[in-house]
């Protein structure tokens, strides 16, 4: 599993344009995220399109929700 703050890049601090996926692709219905990456449908579907700083928002709500879990 990826770090919890994005992938480490070549100097070691936080990749957060590296994608979250780890290839755990399934919807908790439950929850209304991905169960590997703890994503939602939305966050997953911006992905591509996303500034930097949208998917660095995006790992920081991943980083929550992986220490609420």
């Amino acid at each position: 599993m990826k770090p919890a703050g994005g992938a480490l890049s070549q100097d070691h601090g936080p990749d957060y344009s590296a994608s979250p996926c780890i290839n755990v692709c399934v919807m908790n219905a439950a929850s209304g995220l991905c169960d590997g990456c703890l994503r939602t449908l939305d966050e997953i579907a911006a992905w591509s399109c996303a500034s930097d700083e949208q998917k660095r928002r995006i790992w920081l709500q991943i980083r929550q929700r992986r220490a609420a879990a």
